[in-house]
């Protein structure tokens, strides 16, 4: 199977290097890398580094989804079977690849396959083992995130989604769901490619002998940035605008928005106050019909940053 590998950097410093020195000791049949105008010397550094790799370059940033897009359609030029979407803050080995390109040959029905991801912080616990959609806070809940690894993450299993930061995905049925929608910009994405694709046929797994390790929300600043929780507030919005339904709604309302105020106390006295806000902010943007872009995510582009 000709694999090709997609890593969007946005200012991600020298992660880039360890994250594409593993994927070159892979039997990859190109690496794009796409950078999102960063200012931080990264992109020099990879071009000084690899020179083997083909970049892509953007003139500004344009999220996750949109990146990879365009990594995916430079990649499919190439004339690759399958698309592997790796952040630039996780590592993947080889040995671990293979274990998803066999699960991927060996299913014709399986879209997305994915390896159990350990938080590179204490990489005896799970960040997560896939993803399923829960409708409730945040819509989506990461399977085991935060439980020491054990043996019952170690199995292979379908997922409602995988999560994108180390994503293999069957190119006709990426094609085939029109890739992800670059309005999310980031966050969310990978759930509702998941799903337009689930919709076709295609099914998504998670190989748990297989790991990958990752720094989590390292863009973006840590789990419970403002800028983060924005970007999931508007994002839950338009997501249950496209696959909710009314009981859908309800849950989310009832799980999440009721519950901001009481989590924004609590959260207050642990100096994350404005992240609560930020998130409750980022839903009343999302029921105005507002998108997350670059702009909004500068310094100043809201009073909470």
């Amino acid at each position: 199977m000709r694999i090709a590998a997609v890593v969007v950097n946005w200012n991600g410093g020298a992660a880039n290097v360890a994250c594409l020195a593993v994927l070159l000791d892979a039997k990859l049949e190109r690496i794009v890398f796409v950078d999102n105008a960063s200012t931080d010397g990264s992109l020099e550094l990879v071009r000084e580094s690899f020179p083997s790799v083909e970049i892509l370059c953007n003139s500004s940033n344009l999220g996750f989804g949109e990146a990879s897009n365009r990594g995916a359609t430079r990649a499919i030029e190439l004339g690759c079977d399958a698309l592997l979407f790796v952040n630039n803050d996780v590592l993947l080995r080889p040995a671990e690849l293979e274990k998803l390109e066999l699960e991927l040959e060996r299913d014709p029905g399986l879209g997305f396959v994915g390896p159990r991801v350990l938080d590179a912080r204490d990489p005896t616990r799970i960040w997560a083992a896939g993803g399923k959609l829960s409708w409730r806070q945040n819509l989506t809940t990461l399977i085991g995130q935060g439980e020491p690894d054990g043996a019952r993450f170690h199995g292979t299993r379908d997922v409602d989604y995988v999560v994108g930061c180390a994503l293999l995905a069957r190119r006709k049925a990426f094609e085939g769901a029109d890739g992800f929608d670059g309005r999310y910009f980031a966050y969310s994405e990978d759930v509702d490619l998941a799903l337009r694709a689930r919709a076709q046929g295609w099914h998504s797994r998670v190989v748990g002998s297989a790991c990958a390790l990752h720094l989590p929300s390292s863009s973006t600043g840590g789990g419970y940035n403002p800028r983060r929780k924005y970007m999931m507030g508007v994002n839950s919005i338009w997501f249950l605008r496209r696959h909710a339904k009314p009981r859908h709604w309800v849950s989310f309302i009832v799980f999440d928005v009721a519950s901001l105020p009481f989590i924004g106390l609590i959260e207050l006295f642990r100096g994350r106050g404005r992240a609560v806000l930020a998130k409750a902010l980022g839903i009343i943007h999302g029921l105005r019909g507002r998108r997350v872009d670059a702009r909004a995510l500068e310094s100043g582009g809201t009073f909470l940053w």
